[in-house]
C-alpha cells in the first residue's frame, strides 16, 4: 500500500487531490457539487475549510487510515468560518463564546438548527458523515500553528463575514 504523504510536504493540488480520493471518492464532480451546495447555503463571505482525517488521511485519535472501519464511515469535518455563521449556534454550544463553536454532528444535531439541513443534505450527497464546527480565522490559525491541526480552505472568507 502506497503510504500518504505529510499534509506539511503536500502542494494544494495534492492536498486538494487528497480530500476528493478519500472524502469523495475521487469523483471531482461531487465535490464540486458539495463546494456549490455550501456556497448556496451559508451566510455570504463564509469561509469553508476541510481539516482532519479527509485531509491527513488518519484518525486523531489512533493513527487509523481514513475510513478503516468500512466505506463511508470516515466523516468530513467541515470548519465554518465567520460571525455570520455562528449566529445559527445555539448561544450555549460555544468552547470560546464568539469565537469557537462545538460541532454540530449526528451526537449534537440541535445546536445548530438554522444549518442542520444543510447538513444533513450533503451527508446524503456524499454518502458518509459530514461534521460542522464555526470558528474564527484566529482560533483557526492556533489549531494549524500551535496544535498541529492543519486545515486545507475550500472556500475563502470574505471580510465582515
Amino acid at each position: 500500500m502506497l503510504m500518504d504523504k505529510d499534509v506539511k510536504e503536500m502542494t494544494q493540488d495534492e492536498i486538494r487531490a487528497r480530500i476528493i480520493r478519500l472524502g469523495f471518492g475521487g469523483d471531482q464532480k461531487l465535490f464540486e457539487q458539495f463546494c456549490a451546495s455550501l456556497r448556496d447555503e451559508l451566510p455570504e463571505g463564509t469561509g469553508v475549510a476541510v481539516r482532519g482525517s479527509a485531509l491527513t488521511a488518519e484518525r486523531w485519535e489512533d493513527g487509523a487510515p481514513f475510513d478503516a472501519d468500512g466505506p463511508g464511515t470516515s466523516d468530513i469535518d467541515v470548519t465554518l468560518v465567520g460571525r455570520k455563521v455562528m449566529q445559527h449556534w445555539n448561544e450555549d454550544a460555544f468552547y470560546i463564546p464568539g469565537l469557537h463553536t462545538k460541532p454540530l454532528w449526528d451526537e449534537d444535531n440541535q445546536i445548530a438548527p438554522g444549518i442542520e439541513r444543510l447538513r444533513q443534505s450533503l451527508q446524503q450527497m456524499v454518502g458518509r458523515p459530514v461534521s460542522f464546527q464555526a470558528t474564527s480565522n484566529f482560533i483557526l490559525f492556533v489549531r494549524d500553528v500551535l496544535l498541529d491541526q492543519p486545515y486545507f480552505m475550500v472556500i475563502e472568507a470574505k471580510e465582515g463575514a
